[in-house]
């Protein structure tokens, strides 16, 4: 039995079965842990989540944590958010089983620890601990997961405010964790989230740092299996591994194994219309 945790997918599902078959990904026996942004970018998110969500279903063998993009579809359909020129999943809203696949989505984690690993699309604010952000994760699931979801939604969305305060309460409270779990890349020291920045690590503005390597960060004791970042691409280290290596912008995507940290990768030409990176 092993456990791979994979990187950003964005609707590339060539290459996420190409990367399975590269892993020799048994179902019955083997888990995989998925950074968030199933969907958007590129070609063929329906036949993906269709592929993910029965693979969810039958065997139980899949963890995901929900990324902006995965997000924005639910908004989208929600009647919350308008669609982008960029975004690329209208044959999803269109389908039959649309009901159903948003239905599962929206029934996902935003955060997901287990032994010495927690996983989230983005990141996590330095002081918040693990427990702390399992049950931060927690109340923003429990409005996606409700039937008038969408009512409440509007909620969850905007880019104010930027730090934490253990005081708020209601959509400032819920946006705070959305933007740090799902947009999150760099802050200043103060924990104050730039939501802006997509960079890499060389153009990172003054004053402003990682997220993960914000000082005395509550969560250094686990490993952080992230994605989101493109930009900053295949990045580990002990307390630390970055997925997402730009599949959708025609780079590779990519599988690590948690029990020897193996990597696995594929190259994608499933590449998305916009210029690198988004």
């Amino acid at each position: 039995m092993a456990t791979y945790a994979i990187g950003d997918l964005q609707g590339c599902f060539k290459s996420f079965l190409e990367l399975l078959d590269q892993i020799h990904f048994d179902p019955k026996l083997d888990r995989l842990w998925l950074v968030g942004d199933l969907v958007n970018r590129g070609p063929n998110s329906l036949e993906l989540l269709r592929f993910i969500k029965q693979m969810d279903e039958v065997n139980h063998c899949v963890i995901i944590t929900l990324g902006n993009h995965d997000l924005h579809l639910l908004m989208v359909a929600g009647k919350v958010s308008q669609q982008h020129s960029s975004d690329t999943f209208q044959s999803l809203l269109d389908a039959p089983d649309c009901e159903d696949l948003l239905y599962w989505l929206r029934h996902q984690r935003l955060f997901y620890h287990e032994d010495n690993f927690a996983m989230v699309h983005a990141g996590l604010l330095p002081s918040w601990t693990i427990p702390q952000a399992a049950q931060l994760a927690q109340e923003v699931e429990c409005i996606l997961q409700q039937d008038d979801y969408s009512q409440q939604s509007i909620q969850l969305y905007g880019n104010e405010p930027r730090v934490w305060q253990e005081k708020w309460t209601g959509f400032e409270r819920f946006r705070v964790i959305v933007n740090a779990m799902t947009r999150m890349r760099v802050c200043t020291l103060d924990g104050g989230m730039n939501l802006s920045f997509k960079g890499d690590l060389q153009s990172i503005p003054r004053d402003h740092l990682p997220w993960f390597d914000l000082p005395n960060r509550a969560s250094n004791q686990y490993t952080i299996i992230c994605g989101h970042w493109s930009a900053l691409g295949l990045y580990q280290r002990k307390d630390l591994i970055a997925l997402d290596s730009g599949c959708v912008w025609g780079r590779q995507l990519s599988a690590i194994r948690l029990e020897d940290r193996k990597l696995f990768q594929v190259a994608c030409n499933e590449r998305a219309t916009l210029a690198f990176p988004q």
